[in-house]
């Protein structure tokens, strides 16, 4: 599948936000990319192109491409609650997503990785499909002939991320997903309700 491989640094500067983690690059030149992006008199954006953004930077954070996404977006608008809360979850509880999220790895790019290379169980059976949706008491682990991985090992070292809806024991490298977290909980910058307009009309 289709997969943005280009400048992670210039699309964070697109946003004015570091949406891919810590980029020194970025943080060098948080202005937008470009021949005008340093300049402050910049046009005011119009209410499609603010709600086209913020889909945008929701599909660049997760990295999903717009069929998925769009897919995502009607399986949420039929599901009870509130459609674009919704959304924001099934984006988390993707396989790729809760990979990251445990600190196996550093990016959801680097996360999905492990997942297609079958390095990561679900329930004790390795899943390899990055979309997979995980519920509540699903068990995510590292699968046992990659425990040695030094990357593996290197994000668990670094990461500090501790999050209520997930607990983790790395003695045995492997996390349960204990609930959905709801949108208060959830880090990501994103006013879903652009993208719920967005598609709406």
């Amino acid at each position: 599948m289709a997969r943005y491989t280009g400048p992670k640094t210039k699309i964070a500067r697109k946003f004015g936000e570091a949406i891919f983690g810590e980029d020194k690059s970025f943080e060098k030149r948080n202005y937008p990319p470009g021949q005008h992006g340093n300049n402050r008199r910049r046009g005011k954006k119009s209410e499609y192109a603010v709600q086209l953004a913020e889909k945008q930077k929701a599909k660049y954070t997760y990295g999903i491409l717009e069929r998925q996404f769009r897919n995502m977006y009607d399986r949420a608008n039929r599901a009870p609650g509130i459609t674009g809360e919704v959304l924001l979850q099934l984006c988390e509880c993707r396989l790729d997503n809760v990979v990251h999220r445990m600190g196996m790895s550093p990016s959801r790019s680097g996360a999905r990785q492990l997942v297609g290379h079958r390095h990561i169980t679900v329930n004790g059976s390795i899943v390899n499909i990055p979309s997979y949706q995980v519920k509540p008491g699903d068990v995510v682990a590292v699968r046992e002939k990659s425990k040695s991985l030094e990357v593996i090992s290197n994000s668990l070292q670094n990461s500090s991320n501790v999050y209520e809806w997930i607990s983790w024991n790395n003695d045995k490298k492997e996390g349960t997903f204990v609930a959905i977290p709801q949108r208060l909980q959830i880090p990501e910058n994103i006013n879903t309700q652009f993208i719920v307009e967005l598609y709406s009309k």
